[in-house]
């Protein structure tokens, strides 16, 4: 045989091996495509009794609540949405790149707070962490700098020490928690923020986090910023009014927010992070090999019509 061609039959033999690994490589899917082609059964709708609904002059936020991790503080948050306690109140904080607070912002001065109203309980113990016993942790691969590991439950960003046996929520944006004092039981659900900013994980559990905004976030991180250092308003107002927080349950069928989740459980959630997690497109040329528990997006969608 010539030299040339030689030559060109043993390139042929070298590429034959790496164009079949490539052509039996999987095509690779975005998170979009992958979320989209999600079957009926990787979804789950919203508990109308875990969820509540806040009503502002801009539009409907949708909080899912989590009494998985703070039985006590959701038992009393949903007996204050029963009586109305919230309503006419308003966004009182606003501090950039941290949360928004809400509730009674005259509640610490005596002659003017709100009356709770009829089965609040006016002291609770801290629920920073829960027992990881018999927990569905949906764990991920990916190190986290604040815990052992992450992942999620019930739908929650969350993390877990396996030495101590504990699991919490962590501090995501749209994550809601119950404003305290500094004594570690001085919060009782009326007092609440959500983390609108980067994730302040330092305060995991320091404080207890009661749920997670799963609609709405636009009308929050929008809230006017109130000043220097932590953003609490001056002038009454300047606060954001609220319309309403209601519980889901207690509305009539026709003025609900129908939602669902995907389940944090399902190969097309697994899949999908996968994708975020190693992104390559006509943008992303280096995949990353990593994601934060904070950046991985929480599918939410209205219910395809029957």
């Amino acid at each position: 045989m010539r030299p040339a061609l030689l030559a060109v039959a043993l390139s042929l033999v070298v590429a034959t091996p790496a164009l079949a690994q490539d052509a039996a490589k999987p095509k690779y899917r975005s998170a979009k495509e992958i979320i989209d082609a999600a079957p009926a059964s990787a979804w789950r709708d919203l508990d109308p009794a875990n969820t509540l609904y806040m009503e502002l002059p801009a539009g409907r936020v949708v909080i899912e609540l989590a009494p998985g991790f703070a039985p006590e503080h959701v038992a009393n948050i949903k007996a204050m949405a029963k009586g109305g306690f919230w309503d006419g109140l308003a966004i009182y904080r606003s501090q950039d790149n941290f949360v928004v607070q809400f509730g009674d912002a005259e509640g610490e001065e005596a002659g003017k707070a709100k009356p709770y109203p009829a089965g609040t309980k006016t002291h609770l113990p801290a629920e920073f962490t829960r027992s990881d016993k018999g927990v569905r942790f949906d764990k991920l691969p990916d190190i986290d700098g604040w815990a052992a590991q992450i992942g999620f439950v019930d739908g929650m960003p969350s993390a877990r020490d396996p030495k101590t046996g504990k699991a919490w929520i962590a501090h995501c944006y749209g994550v809601l928690g119950a404003g305290r004092n500094n004594a570690p039981d001085s919060s009782i659900g009326a007092e609440l923020y959500v983390v609108t900013g980067q994730a302040p994980r330092a305060l995991d559990h320091q404080l207890t986090v009661v749920g997670r905004v799963v609609k709405g976030m636009e009308l929050l991180s929008v809230t006017p910023r109130g000043p220097e250092p932590m953003g609490f308003y001056e002038k009454p107002e300047q606060r954001a009014p609220i319309v309403a927080i209601k519980l889901a349950s207690e509305v009539p069928d026709a003025q609900r927010t129908p939602l669902q989740l995907l389940r944090t459980d399902s190969q097309a959630f697994i899949d999908a992070t996968e994708a975020r997690r190693n992104r390559v497109d006509g943008f992303y040329t280096v995949p990353a090999g990593h994601i934060d528990l904070c950046n991985v997006a929480l599918p939410v969608r209205t219910p395809p019509a029957k």
